[in-house]
């Protein structure tokens, strides 16, 4: 019989605009921070107890390449004893890696995990430094998965008949709702501040300076934008498209982490769960309407964990587009006022494959303020699939 899994924890860091606040920050840097002040949450465990470290990342090359789950982890000062592995489901990354630590505990193989997600889209570009893609990828059976994102996007709104004004609203109310949620303080318990120091040399005097800037929020909400603003914006993928910058995700810079244990971990190290993880599924589409995965991943993981939509009370649904986001609320007829209650990827950024630790972060937190009981992260995933966790307050 499988074992019960609880959360104990579940931080990040604030979240950067690529070329922005943490464009010179490494993303091995900025994920050792967050496994560190993990630790430093839950003082009570011995760090040699963690069975495995498991980080997504959706661009795993140059900075964030050499397994950086490892490699961040021995930068935390885990001890060598604790092993480390990356994952890799584009979008879904960070997310994944809470389902594969979650499921070693289920199995009775682990009793304490730690899992979380990455991305520099400062360091590395979208699709990274040297995309090579398969000749066979061009033909018309296989044509979607050498469909960008946005054109996928567009692919949706043509399918699914969303237009532009919904789009622009949609993206306007992400960033009120995430306004809100910033002047809530809502994000204080999950946000982690990182102090970003940058040096520079005078050649005239031969002084080296040092200055630090302490990074507390994220930085992509816009406080200042209207439905006229996000209207005049020109369509980023196709001439006579409606899928603009203004009501896209935006590349971000990012770290989140969530340690996972089991009952004889709660009780060995006297720990307080803050919820229990019921379960995670995926599931393929079409990759030319790559942003409609949800629609098919949020019933399979409803079925297989017993229940019925109406039983979440909050969903993390990852804004890759508004357009996409439409599209499943629309298909599976989500109740749109908990959907994204504290604001999405459009306001809040979407720094690849740490956005399911980060968006999960959020959750937990805003699941124990509201005393919601169940609660979902959902995204779609490049190359035409999606995923679905759900999460039990306690």
């Amino acid at each position: 019989m499988p074992q019960a899994v609880y959360i104990v924890s579940s931080i990040r860091s604030p979240v950067g605009k690529a070329g922005g606040v943490f464009k010179q920050v490494r993303p091995d840097d900025l994920l050792s921070f967050v496994l560190k002040e993990l630790l430093k949450n839950n003082p009570n465990i011995d760090p040699k107890v963690i069975d495995d470290v498991v980080i997504g990342c959706a661009m795993p090359e140059a900075e964030q390449g050499l397994n950086i789950a490892r490699i961040a982890a021995l930068l935390a000062n885990y001890p060598q004893s604790v092993s480390g592995v990356t994952v890799n489901r584009f979008c879904a990354s960070g997310l994944q890696s809470i389902a594969y630590a979650a499921d070693r505990i289920r199995l009775g193989e682990a009793e304490l995990m730690v899992a979380g997600g990455v991305e520099s889209m400062s360091m590395i570009p979208m699709m990274g430094h040297h995309p090579a893609f398969n000749i066979k990828t061009f033909d018309e059976d296989n044509i979607g998965i050498a469909y960008g994102m946005g054109t996928t996007a567009e692919q949706v709104v043509n399918k699914y008949n969303i237009n532009r004004d919904s789009q622009d609203q949609f993206a306007f109310e992400s960033h009120q709702k995430a306004i809100n949620a910033v002047n809530q303080g809502y994000f204080k318990d999950e946000i982690k501040p990182y102090e970003v120091i940058t040096q520079s040399y005078d050649l005239d005097s031969q002084e080296r300076t040092q200055q630090s800037v302490t990074v507390s929020a994220d930085e992509g909400i816009r406080f200042d934008t209207s439905i006229d603003q996000l209207a005049k914006l020109k369509a980023a993928f196709h001439i006579n498209g409606s899928v603009t910058a203004g009501n896209s995700s935006q590349m971000s810079d990012g770290a989140g982490a969530t340690l996972l244990c089991s009952e004889k971990a709660l009780k060995l190290f006297d720990l307080t769960p803050m919820a229990r993880f019921v379960g995670f599924a995926v599931s393929g589409v079409d990759p030319k309407i790559m942003g409609i995965g949800p629609v098919l991943s949020i019933p399979k993981v409803l079925t297989q964990c017993g229940l019925k939509q109406r039983d979440i009370g909050h969903i993390e649904l990852n804004e890759a587009f508004a357009a996409q986001s439409l599209a499943v609320i629309q298909e599976l007829n989500l109740d749109p006022e908990i959907v994204n209650p504290l604001g999405g990827a459009i306001a809040l950024g979407h720094p690849l494959g740490a956005t399911g630790s980060i968006r999960t972060a959020t959750l937990l937190h805003h699941l124990k303020r509201t005393n919601t009981r169940y609660g979902m992260v959902t995204m779609c995933v490049g190359s035409g699939m999606g995923a679905t966790g759900i999460f039990e307050n306690l």
